[in-house]
């Protein structure tokens, strides 16, 4: 079971890593902060520049805590409340990765819970460094990631204006 977390951890980890580096840095291909800041300031999220820096970070730092098994839960936290928004607020309500649906955020999502509930294994800095974050931290954390999602949600949900959808995760 170790040797299949670290495997998870290591893959969905970088891949995380490099959606975010798109966003912060315009690498892969990616639009950098700038292109993200305008592409979130047409989804009416503001200030637009914090949240393109706080996905960028969220994804590029959640999926480096992930892939080193480092800080448990906290990198599967981030990676869930970036996650859950993507879902409800670029994928929604479409499905399969190919017309821009919900596909990949929600294997993002459902990975990134299984590890923060399994804990990130034998093979982990976690478990060689002894920094696991404790149960109450871990929980109020999970309170935070659901409180941040519903206050991202009702905020553009009451501002007019037009939704663009074209940067994917």
């Amino acid at each position: 079971m170790d040797l299949a977390l670290l495997i998870i951890r290591v893959v969905v980890g970088l891949f995380l890593m490099g959606h975010g580096a798109q966003k912060l840095f315009g690498w892969f291909g990616g639009p950098g902060l700038k292109g993200v800041t305008g592409w979130l300031a047409s989804m009416r999220l503001r200030p637009p520049g914090f949240w393109a820096f706080l996905v960028g970070l969220v994804e590029f730092g959640g999926g480096l805590l992930l892939a080193l098994g480092l800080f448990s839960p906290l990198g599967s936290l981030g990676i869930s409340a970036s996650m859950l928004v993507a879902i409800a607020k670029v994928h929604w309500p479409k499905v399969w990765v190919t017309e821009n649906g919900f596909e990949l955020p929600l294997v993002y999502l459902t990975i990134a819970l299984a590890v923060g509930i399994a804990g990130p294994g034998a093979y982990s800095l976690d478990q060689g460094l002894q920094t696991a974050l404790p149960a109450p931290a871990a929980l109020l954390g999970v309170v935070l990631v659901l409180i941040g999602w519903l206050a991202v949600l009702v905020i553009t949900a009451s501002q007019p204006g037009s939704v663009s959808k074209t940067v994917s995760h």
